[in-house]
């Protein structure tokens, strides 16, 4: 490291930066344009960390340490808002099923009245006003 004297301006290939980020890591305050890689953004944040006191490490931690439960919490309600979207779906179709299931129901009561009322000798027209069917449904049924 002793031997290596160039300046900023004259590093030209990755070795280069390298021994220049090492040598002069103590003095830099930020990473120099040159640099601006991920692999150097990513030494130059851990040297900077390695460079707080120990209080400024546990201040830095406990910081992190919320960003993450933050984010976590925020993944996890997107997840629940996910499922609570799912279920309500689910439930709007099972009501929909419901629905249908009902009026097929009040359909074949009306449907098993018609028939009786035929067998009693009422005509269509009173058998469609009493049920609510079609006279065409009522003559089919005969």
């Amino acid at each position: 490291m002793i031997n290596f004297v160039k300046s900023e301006a004259e590093v030209e290939d990755e070795l280069d930066k390298v021994f220049f980020m090492l040598k002069n890591m103590s003095t830099l305050k930020t990473l120099p344009r040159i640099m601006k890689s991920a692999v150097f953004q990513r030494f130059f944040q851990l040297a900077s960390y390695a460079k707080l006191t120990k209080e400024e490490k546990t201040m830095y931690d406990i910081s992190l340490k919320r960003k993450w439960d933050a984010e976590a919490v925020r993944m996890y309600q997107e997840g629940l808002e996910e499922q609570l979207g799912g279920l309500e779906k689910q439930l709007k179709e099972a009501k929909k099923a419901i629905v249908s299931a009902e009026a097929q129901g009040e359909h074949n009561k009306a449907i098993d009245t018609a028939l009786k009322l035929t067998k009693m000798g009422l005509s269509v027209e009173q058998i469609a006003e009493a049920t609510g069917l079609t006279t065409n449904e009522i003559e089919k049924l005969k």
